[in-house]
């Protein structure tokens, strides 16, 4: 569609005139290109949920000030981990994007979780920062593991999964070690200051050469207390190395960071602080560090110029077209719907006024005033004139309520009108 340009002859300025089509095609654009639009949180209520035949959902996400339209696509609402509810306090994933048709702005979901998980998560990443910065992280402080072993400590639930894994690995990879448990609560309110007085106790008591810290997998409230700040000092402080196994190989948490050793699991923990382990963990560390540096500087030059051309595909891509065409087909599903209900609705009212009408000017109707309708009893015609009787012919005459026989005594001739 062209734009349309107009004279300001008094200012001697060209203006251009923008179409609707183009300017909210502009403003997708413009949307679209920004990054930290296209992968973003956004929290809030859920409200004016509708579920087309189509399969797509349209909500409204809400808080006290503002709403927000959204979208989420079949194939993204069918991989939702939980179902979307009218009134549910959420936060959505997703990018912004406008619907042209509509001239309205959107959030394009692709994933959903319940509020209050993301705010766990902020003061994860918010504590992470504080210590990081702070230098408990610093690869510097770390210390190394004992290549020998000769006591190994543990911090664990003492009836818990994570026990029985750390002491197969140890009785299978170095049966020699002296292992000393510390047990304490790994989950609850009163976690953070038993694993801290189970951390104090082995290098108070019994210093050993290593400490395990492990514990099974969990969701991140169940892994909550290896975030407590407490717990996280107390790691850094610990006299002997700390090795963590918390959770799965997915699971961070903060003791993680401020541990000399991360380890994926508990079991993995075990096979670190033991002599092959830890070799292992060396040799790996150092050549990780060696392809870092390596790699760092074209990996990086390569990432920008991909994003450069992800942005370019992005803007030249039909995707948008089609999608906006997927809502625009709702919306005439819709009004096609709403128009055929109402043309079936005035075809049903012209029904019922020919079906008054028809009743009103039938024959039964007709009798009923007075009328009859005579026939002739040999040939059952009907008589409409004088002409087609002759007097002694036999005549059936019907009325509204039955009808009877007669005999044509005369005829006073034909009348003309």
């Amino acid at each position: 569609m062209l734009r349309i340009v107009s004279q300001l002859s008094f200012l001697g300025l060209e203006q251009m005139v923008w179409s609707v089509a183009d300017l909210n095609r502009y403003l997708r654009q413009i949307l679209e290109s920004d990054y930290r639009l296209q992968d973003m949180w956004v929290a809030g209520e859920i409200s004016n949920l509708s579920r087309p035949a189509s399969g797509h959902v349209y909500f409204t996400l809400k808080d006290a000030q503002a709403s927000l339209r959204c979208v989420v696509w079949r194939p993204d609402a069918a991989r939702l981990p939980r179902s979307i509810e009218e009134g549910l306090a959420v936060e959505v994933h997703g990018h912004i994007s406008v619907y042209e048709t509509g001239g309205q702005y959107q959030l394009y979901v692709d994933d959903l979780r319940p509020a209050g998980e993301g705010l766990l998560y902020q003061e994860f990443l918010r504590l992470k920062a504080q210590l990081e910065s702070e230098g408990l992280f610093a690869p510097e402080r770390k210390r190394p593991l004992p290549d020998w072993p000769k006591r190994i400590g543990v911090v664990t639930s003492p009836t818990g999964a994570a026990l029985r894994d750390v002491l197969n690995v140890l009785r299978r990879r170095f049966p020699l070690a002296e292992v000393i448990l510390a047990p304490t609560a790994v989950q609850g309110e009163n976690a953070p200051a038993g694993i801290i007085e189970a951390l104090g106790a082995l290098n108070q008591h019994t210093k050993p050469d290593v400490i395990l810290l492990v514990r099974g997998g969990g969701s991140i409230e169940d892994l909550w207390a290896f975030n407590d700040e407490s717990v996280a000092r107390a790691v850094a402080a610990s006299q002997a190395p700390v090795v963590s196994g918390i959770g799965h190989e997915t699971d961070f948490t903060i003791a993680d960071f401020t541990a000399d050793v991360r380890a994926p699991t508990p079991s993995a923990a075990a096979e670190i602080a033991t002599p092959d382990g830890a070799q292992l963990a060396i040799s790996v560390e150092q050549r990780q560090q060696a392809l870092g540096r390596s790699l760092r500087d074209p990996l990086q030059k390569s990432r920008l110029a991909l994003d450069a051309r992800k942005a370019a595909l992005l803007r030249a891509s039909p995707r948008a077209i089609i999608l906006n065409a997927k809502q625009r087909i709702d919306d005439l599903l819709r009004r096609a719907q709403a128009a055929s209900s109402y043309d079936l609705s005035l075809k049903q009212e012209a029904l019922l006024g020919l079906a008054q009408t028809l009743r009103a000017v039938g024959p039964v109707s007709v009798l009923a005033r007075g009328y009859a309708v005579v026939q002739r009893s040999d040939d059952r015609s009907v008589v409409r004139s004088v002409a087609q009787v002759s007097p002694g012919d036999a005549l059936d005459v019907r009325v509204s309520d039955g009808d009877f026989g007669v005999e044509v005594a005369k005829k006073a001739g034909d009348q003309k009108a």
